[in-house]
């Protein structure tokens, strides 16, 4: 039995719709954890098991981890509460139902840094590896998914990139740094969740298969769409105060604003790259297949409306 939490984001509903295809071959029953089961689609629904609920609520992890062998944790950070709260008090009633139900294996997305000088203060980040340790430390089989930033977060750039030529963030214009497709991670999520036979702690890092730096993913946009991509880079102090305008969390601003500070001080920078078990999703085909129908969405919807 493989128990999958957050089944309908980004990562999850790939991981979903991998195993729902492989885990008959395997031997595996699924279950999955979801708020709104409506989410969804009918076609995997009607293939697992579905306990409606939070999987952050110990009533609903207590019925979800029961019988369990193997589960997939994903915390979706909330950024009403503090990074500590986000993560490690989210995952806490979990960590109790591992242990009480003698889950045997758990794959965890995590992030990049752990043995980097960033690595304690790295917000956000240094939240994820504290999530880790207290996993680890309930005497499961633990793979931590150490990833980067994801290729995904451009998608909430369509807007700017259709209408202006412009993608923000906050690293040095410069500097290379690993990217991954959320559907690498999903791959490598299920090659593992589908494997018995490892055990211990350690982390399995999904870089994708080139460092790029904001230059050249803007660059690369460009030959993609078919027109001119530019990078601006944000201030830390900017973001920060866009951030608090929506009313964030303070304390969750404060360890996203450190996370940017120590990406671009190397955090993501410590694991020497290697070939790549599972996939790896080259920034020019995600832009083909992903970011451009969505900068053409938008574009086209605005030419109807």
């Amino acid at each position: 039995m493989i128990v999958i939490t957050a089944p309908t984001g980004n990562i999850g509903r790939r991981l979903l719709s991998l195993l729902v295809e492989a885990a008959p071959a395997h031997g595996e029953e699924l279950r999955v954890v979801a708020r709104d089961p409506g989410r969804i689609p009918e076609a995997l629904r009607t293939e697992v098991e579905v306990v409606t609920g939070s999987h952050g609520d110990p009533a609903t992890v207590e019925r979800a981890f029961t019988g369990a062998d193997a589960v997939f944790w994903l915390v979706p950070p909330d950024a009403s509460l503090t990074p500590e709260e986000a993560y490690s008090g989210f995952t806490r009633p979990a960590a109790r139902a591992f242990a009480a139900h003698g889950v045997g294996r758990v794959v965890g997305v995590s992030a990049l840094g752990r043995g980097t000088p960033q690595a304690g203060r790295a917000g956000l980040v240094s939240a994820s590896l504290a999530m880790d340790d207290l996993i680890a430390g309930t005497g499961v089989a633990y793979r931590a998914l150490a990833n980067p930033s994801f290729f995904e977060n451009l998608l909430e750039e369509a807007d700017s990139i259709r209408e202006h030529g412009v993608f923000t963030d906050t690293a040095a214009a410069d500097r290379p740094a690993p990217l991954v497709a959320v559907a690498d991670i999903a791959a490598t999520a299920a090659g593992l969740l589908l494997d018995r036979s490892w055990t211990g702690v350690g982390s399995v890092p999904v870089l994708g298969p080139e460092d790029l730096s904001p230059d050249d993913m803007a660059r690369i946009m460009s030959e993609q769409l078919g027109r001119p991509v530019r990078y601006a880079r944000e201030s830390l102090d900017e973001m920060r105060s866009a951030m608090l305008a929506h009313g964030l969390n303070e304390a969750f601003v404060e360890g996203m604003v450190d996370m940017k500070r120590a990406k671009d001080h190397g955090l993501d920078s410590g694991v020497a790259r290697s070939p790549q078990a599972g996939p790896a999703t080259g920034f020019a085909q995600w832009c083909a297949q992903t970011l451009k129908p969505a900068v053409l969405a938008t574009s086209e919807a605005v030419d109807a409306h």
